[in-house]
């Protein structure tokens, strides 16, 4: 989950945010590259899934606030 600083730095700075979608963007892709390819045991794929969702959530909400200005 993206913490309070951040997040009230992506809703001041458009660029800021901008990398930060970035970021997840690559980070979400590079994680489901791994969980597909991966050989760890269910226990670390599910943190690993449960990750992966989080930061979902977070490009979701930085997605929102790009559509609200």
């Amino acid at each position: 989950m993206i913490d309070s600083y951040t997040l009230e730095q992506c809703k001041k700075d458009h660029e800021i945010r901008q990398l930060k979608i970035k970021n997840l963007e690559h980070a979400i892709q590079q994680s489901e590259e791994m969980i597909a390819e991966s050989q760890m045991e269910e226990g670390e794929l599910t943190f690993l899934r449960r990750k992966v969702a989080e930061s979902m959530q977070d490009l979701e909400v930085l997605f929102l606030m790009n559509d609200q200005e």
